[in-house]
């Protein structure tokens, strides 16, 4: 019983496409198309609100508001670059037992 290669399939598949589908073709080419425009158009916005959504991250970066010992320690002439409140709280405390 013959049965049917790869080259005849494609054959055949060819002739209904051309026979029934010819009419079509061209509204097919169509849509796919738009459907191509549409996605390039859809990723283009993705990849701008994910750039627009980085920089806001940037932006928004925690303002870090000095707290009031490391103010009372920069007015009793102390140097607050790099420690902590607990650090300048012995600072203040050692200062004032000198003067006292």
């Amino acid at each position: 019983m013959w049965t049917p290669g790869t080259g005849e399939i494609i054959l055949i598949v060819a002739v209904i496409v051309l026979l029934f589908g010819a009419s079509k073709l061209p509204e097919l080419a169509r849509s796919a198309g738009k459907s191509a425009g549409e996605f390039k158009k859809a990723q283009k916005e993705a990849e701008i609100s994910y750039q627009e959504f980085e920089k806001s991250l940037k932006d928004t970066t925690p303002e870090v508001k000095e707290s009031k010992i490391q103010t009372m320690a920069k007015e009793q002439g102390i140097d607050t670059a790099g420690k902590t409140d607990d650090q300048l709280l012995d600072e203040i405390s050692a200062k004032m037992n000198k003067e006292n």
